[in-house]
């Protein structure tokens, strides 16, 4: 894997799990995942902890950046997971 296939695998992990963590868009699968397993479980905090969440995406990103790092089928998607997380963290950052 080189630098930029890392980069672009580090840009995935840390938009995927910002979605899964934070997002609106997401909050019906962490309340879901709350009402089965109760607020305090294991598997609630998983869900709505960063450090968590990122472990597991990055074992499930990781693989595929060292597999498939210079195909376009995983360039294209990761590239845009990182633009998107990057153009998230400057809104934060600059509005």
């Amino acid at each position: 894997m080189n630098l930029a296939q890392f980069v672009l695998a580090l840009g995935a992990t840390c938009r995927i799990t910002r979605f899964v963590v934070k997002d609106t868009l997401a909050a019906g699968f962490r309340i879901r995942v709350a009402d089965r397993f109760g607020e305090d479980s294991k598997i609630a905090y998983l869900v709505t902890c960063s450090w968590c969440t990122s472990i597991w995406v990055a074992a499930g990103v990781a693989p595929l950046a060292y597999y498939l790092g210079a195909s376009p089928w995983l360039q294209i998607p990761a590239a845009a997971l990182t633009l998107s997380y990057l153009c998230g963290v400057a809104s934060l950052r600059l509005d």
